[in-house]
Order: C-alpha cells, then sequence, then structure tokens
C-alpha cells in the first residue's frame, strides 16, 4: 500500500533524510516514533506530496508521486499537527466546505458528510461553532476532514499531541475502529505506539534506526522498542 524508495531530502545544506526506505502494508497501523526533530514530519510532508524528495520516490495505493501526484493525493487524507480549521464555520459548514473542495458529487456529499459525523460522534454538535470546541473535538474534526473522501491511507502527524487523558483514550478507540485503513501516524511519545501500532518504525537523525512488528502478547518486542528509543537520547547516529 504504501512504498517508499531510498528517499532523501535536503534544506539547503542539511540533509534531513537520509537514504531510508520502508513498506507498509494494507491495514497496517504504523507508529513513526523519534525524537523531536528525528525528520518525521518531513517525511508525512513528503507522504503527502506537500514536499517532493530531492532523490528516491513515493508509491501509495500504486500510484508515483512522480508520476500520478493527483491521484496519489486522492488516496491519502493527510492531517497535520497544526491542522487547519476555519474557526468562525460550524462543524458541519467545514465539512460541506471541504466536501466541495474535494469534488465530492453532491449525490454522494450529504452521505459521506453524515458517516464522518457518526465516526467522529460528532452528530450532536454539528452545528457547534469550531471556535467553541476543545482541542480533543477540533482533533475529532480534523479527523472527519481526512475521512470525508473516503481515502484507503491516512497520514497523521502528532493526532494525540496536546490531548488530555479522556481524549486520547477517545482519539485511541476512534484510530483503532478505522478497519480497512493503512494509517501512519507520527509521535514521539512511546506509549502512543504501544497501544495503537502493529508495526513501527524508528527515526533519529535522519535515518531508520530500527523497525518491526508489535505483538502485544509477547512484551519482548516492547521491550526493545523501549530500550532502542532510550538510547536515543542525547545521541545522534551518524
Amino acid at each position: 500500500m504504501i512504498e517508499v524508495s531510498n528517499l532523501s531530502k535536503y534544506y539547503g545544506s542539511v540533509q534531513a533524510i537520509k537514504d531510508i526506505s520502508f513498506f507498509v502494508d494494507t491495514g497496517v497501523i504504523l507508529g513513526l516514533l523519534g525524537p523531536n526533530g528525528a525528520g518525521k514530519t518531513t517525511i508525512m510532508r513528503m507522504l503527502s506530496g506537500y514536499h517532493f524528495p530531492d532523490s528516491g520516490n513515493i508509491r501509495i495505493n500504486g500510484f508515483s508521486l512522480d508520476e500520478n501526484l493527483l491521484e496519489l493525493k486522492n488516496s491519502i487524507g493527510y492531517l497535520p499537527e497544526n491542522s487547519v480549521l476555519y474557526m468562525e464555520m460550524t462543524i458541519l459548514e467545514y465539512l460541506e466546505f471541504i466536501a466541495e473542495t474535494r469534488l465530492i458529487h453532491a449525490d454522494k456529499k450529504n452521505n459521506a458528510i453524515q458517516n464522518v459525523l457518526e465516526i467522529c460522534g460528532l452528530e450532536k454538535r454539528k452545528n457547534t461553532r469550531i471556535e467553541t470546541l476543545s482541542r480533543g473535538f477540533r482533533q475529532r474534526v480534523g479527523i472527519a476532514q481526512v475521512l470525508l473522501h473516503d481515502p484507503p491511507v491516512l497520514i497523521l502527524d502528532e493526532p494525540l499531541s496536546g490531548l488530555d487523558p479522556n481524549q486520547i483514550i477517545e482519539m485511541r478507540n476512534l484510530l483503532k475502529n478505522l478497519k480497512n485503513k493503512t494509517i501512519i501516524f507520527s509521535t514521539h511519545i512511546l506509549q502512543e505506539v504501544e497501544s495503537l501500532c502493529t508495526k513501527y518504525l524508528i527515526l533519529n537523525n535522519g535515518r531508520i534506526v530500527a523497525q518491526g512488528s508489535i505483538d502485544m502478547e509477547q512484551e519482548t518486542s516492547i521491550k526493545e522498542i523501549e530500550e532502542i528509543f532510550q538510547n536515543l537520547k542525547g545521541r545522534d547516529i551518524d
């Protein structure tokens, strides 16, 4: 579903991403883990087509970033860390606006909006102005807009950041219930990966330093992730 091949990215003379490759199969939830500045957001921006690599390629749902950019973008729902919401709109008005920008056909628009309102627990608040919502509910609105065109792949940058404990639990449950979606989400908090993911990938200094599967019934893999992550603190890997 997602194939990243020999990806590199420079910002001026600084190489932010250093020749990385990985594959994510259909239905997998991949946690992109690493300390601040490891390169997580840069990778997600490239996966979503907002930034372009200096070398390498990305293929999502069979579409190449180099050759099929529009089709690739239509295959994903991207939630940046600071999602753009129009605060003066109600939730319903915002989703109607997003449906229009996504060119969702009029015959399908109402059903699509109703579906994401129910999935994200927003039905009772659909006529509420976004500016009055808590951060947790604003994140739900962000998730609703990325789901609106029913993409097979979700790319979520720090979706649980800034939420209180109850909101984190609610958002985890929401993500777990998104059946048949391939999800990549970034975080620097290990517990989020342990609670949500079937696979993990750890970045440091723009390189992959570890990746693998998570089996919640086998504590060994989780302990290994903890050890790797702890060893990264205060250390660069050349």
